[in-house]
């Protein structure tokens, strides 16, 4: 188990010179970390938005890593299994607009006929994002009282990320593919945000899984923050975090990605039994990626604060494997 501190008040992510803020390092509620990144070449910034309905899968991704833009907008059709994948890799991340505090402010992204749209406010966010054949209207609105876990990982003063894992976000709005419009309703659609700021090691390899559900969400990562002393795990129960300091145990089948996977700690016995996988990869050289992302539903349990085993039963969402170099 981990023993980290929780920020309460805003902070800046980096000190004066650029390197890592002493008094960053921990965990929060809602956003509170202003990303002051500087210099060139190292930094990564991204929003990612995963929306599932009970017809489709929807992921998309605004990123700069410096010397390229990396950005796509993904739709899977669950009943026919029919992927729809647009992607774009912009030189020097040309046209991508960030803000430097998640929830508030402007993402703009544009490149190869893809463009993206995020504007947040206090009361939500709206994403509108476009591409051939494909075109995303959708409203995300923040409650009342509902928490998100952000946590800053350092694996030394030059190196480190912050992330901001929102979960379980009600969503409304539309999807159109090739002009026919499906319609997104709050009743029975989730959506998930992956906010991250930081400057990143050259290659890295993690896991992520996140399932939503009425009144549950579960937030669970791996390999990446594995002896920094900081994790990104926690159970949410009606939009209350319970942060959860364990450094997990992942078994998956890399033969077989669609088996079930298995993720346990002393706080944790979560199965997750996938039934689409999405495979990503790109080799540019100094710029490569391999990223297996299942979807499917999860089953088990994870303990809230007081000891409670909360349910995870039927909660729909990911598991994913990334292996970067960047």
């Amino acid at each position: 188990m981990t023993h980290e501190n929780e920020i309460t008040e805003p902070v800046d992510l980096c000190l004066a010179g650029g390197r890592l803020n002493p008094a960053a390092v921990g965990w929060s509620r809602r956003p509170l970390h202003r990303a002051n990144l500087r210099g060139w070449g190292r930094n990564k910034r991204w929003e990612y938005w995963g929306v599932v309905t009970p017809t489709h899968v929807v992921g998309l991704v605004a990123s700069s890593l410096d010397y390229a833009g990396v950005h796509s907008l993904y739709v899977l059709d669950r009943t026919t299994k029919v992927e729809i994948d647009r992607g774009a890799v912009v030189p020097l991340a040309r046209g991508t607009t960030f803000p430097p505090v998640s929830g508030a402010g402007a993402v703009r992204a544009r490149g190869g006929g893809l463009s993206i749209d995020i504007d947040q406010e206090a009361a939500g966010t709206t994403i509108r994002a476009s591409a051939p054949g494909l075109e995303v209207d959708l409203v995300v609105p923040l409650p009342a009282g509902h928490e998100s876990l952000g946590v800053v990982v350092p694996w030394s003063t030059r190196r480190f990320q912050y992330t901001v894992k929102d979960l379980g976000r009600p969503v409304r709005g539309t999807l159109r593919i090739d002009q026919v419009r499906h319609a997104v309703a709050e009743a029975d659609s989730f959506a998930v945000l992956d906010h991250g700021r930081g400057r990143w090691p050259y290659a890295v390899r993690w896991n992520w899984a996140a399932g939503s559900g009425p009144g549950r969400a579960i937030q669970l990562g791996g390999r990446w923050t594995d002896g920094t002393g900081s994790t990104e795990n926690g159970v949410f129960v009606d939009g209350r975090l319970h942060k959860i300091g364990d450094e997990l145990r992942w078994a998956y089948d890399r033969a077989d990605w669609l088996r079930p996977w298995r993720i346990d700690g002393e706080r944790v016995a979560v199965r997750f039994h996938p039934f689409h996988e999405k495979v990503s990869r790109t080799n540019f050289g100094v710029l490569a990626n391999e990223t297996h992302q299942c979807f499917g539903h999860f089953t088990g349990w994870a303990a809230a604060d007081d000891g409670e085993r909360i349910d995870l039963d039927g909660l729909v969402g990911w598991a994913e494997e990334a292996r970067n170099r960047w």
